[in-house]
């Protein structure tokens, strides 16, 4: 069985962010709470449920990642793409990804 992760959208913003172990939106992938079983992920698809109601996030999945060497990384190249930043210069603020990250 594969891990996974919960991820969304923030409401104010549009931020790509990631559940924590605390029960926190988070920006960074890496500190994203890990589940590895069946009971696991209901229980991460509940609480994005209950946040998606709450009006705290948009866009709400469970992603499929891969812990290498202590490093999270999502299996498909939309995910990584989320997690990394854009693909090309945006705006400031917001640096290009890791062409090695989002490698698929």
């Amino acid at each position: 069985m594969v891990d996974k992760v919960l991820t969304a959208n923030r409401l104010t913003d549009g931020v790509s962010v990631w559940l924590n172990a605390a029960g926190e939106w988070v920006t960074s992938l890496q500190d994203a709470l890990v589940a590895r079983h069946a009971e696991a992920f209901a229980a991460l698809e509940e609480i994005g449920r209950k946040a998606y109601a709450d009006n705290k996030v948009v866009d709400v999945n469970l992603i499929e990642v891969q812990e290498t060497d202590g490093i999270l990384w999502p299996l498909r190249l939309r995910e990584r793409i989320r997690a990394q930043g854009p693909t090309m210069a945006y705006a400031p603020g917001y640096a290009p990804a890791d062409p090695e990250f989002i490698a698929v």
